[in-house]
């Protein structure tokens, strides 16, 4: 299917669009930049803007074809597809690898991703959620609204990060993460209901879950299992 794009919006050199995206007025993207299918990126948008890094180019790649020099043109942006990305939502080129967005993720009115950044699938940020450089977001995270991530901080899959809270260390899987500084307060006990764990098996988990013991012999689904075994064998400093 066709992209549905206004005709206000700016589409720079070294954008690759997939099918059926819209892209509403006044939104930029600028290259390198490869966005897959079936996004809903709305009015105000920016991607692909340069890192916020002072001894980096700031070229004005909305207009200007990248030169495939990454050390000039940044490290690009990867989004997947059937995202939905709100108004004054922005995302920063990589400086030194490329800022990547998952798929079927909701991005909120205003929040930002900045450079350098990994975003898995099915993530949700709110409204006014900003991340420092570096970040990585794991599957199905949710950020609430104001949030604000330090300099690579890493937010394990499946974890809650409260309202206005200030997050400056890393946040396990499947945790809830309130204040400033952000420290957890319990397991997303929700979220892994939803994912079809019943109570024993999730009590089981939480000793995992807190960082106090290694991952215990239980029966997860195939998606779940997956994704716990990436957390539990990830590097402990991704930086």
């Amino acid at each position: 299917m066709a992209n549905r794009i206004h005709p206000t919006a700016v589409i720079g050199e070294g954008v690759e669009l997939g099918e059926d995206n819209v892209i509403g007025p006044f939104t930029v993207i600028a290259g390198p930049a490869r966005i897959g299918d079936g996004n809903w990126i709305g009015p105000h948008v920016t991607i692909g803007t340069p890192g916020e890094d002072r001894s980096r180019p700031h070229p004005a790649a909305w207009a200007d074809a990248p030169t495939g020099d990454p050390d000039h043109d940044g490290h690009g942006v990867v989004i997947g597809s059937r995202n939905r990305i709100r108004e004054y939502v922005s995302v920063h080129q990589g400086t030194w690898r490329t800022t990547t967005v998952g798929s079927d993720s909701y991005f909120l009115r205003n929040s930002h991703i900045a450079h350098d950044c990994l975003v898995g699938d099915g993530v949700t940020i709110a409204s006014n959620a900003v991340t420092g450089g570096h970040c990585h977001i794991w599957d199905g995270a949710n950020l609430g609204m104001g949030a604000i991530l330090h300099q690579k901080v890493v937010i394990g899959p499946g974890a809650m990060i409260g309202m206005g809270s200030a997050v400056r260390r890393e946040i396990g899987a499947f945790t809830i993460a309130v204040g400033n500084p952000a420290r957890v307060t319990g397991v997303n006990v929700v979220g892994l209901s939803r994912r079809g764990l019943d109570e024993e098996t999730i009590e089981a988990l939480g000793p995992w879950l807190k960082g106090k013991e290694g991952l215990p012999d239980v029966t997860l689904p195939g998606d779940l299992s997956t994704l716990v075994k990436a957390w539990d064998a990830r590097p402990r400093d991704e930086h």
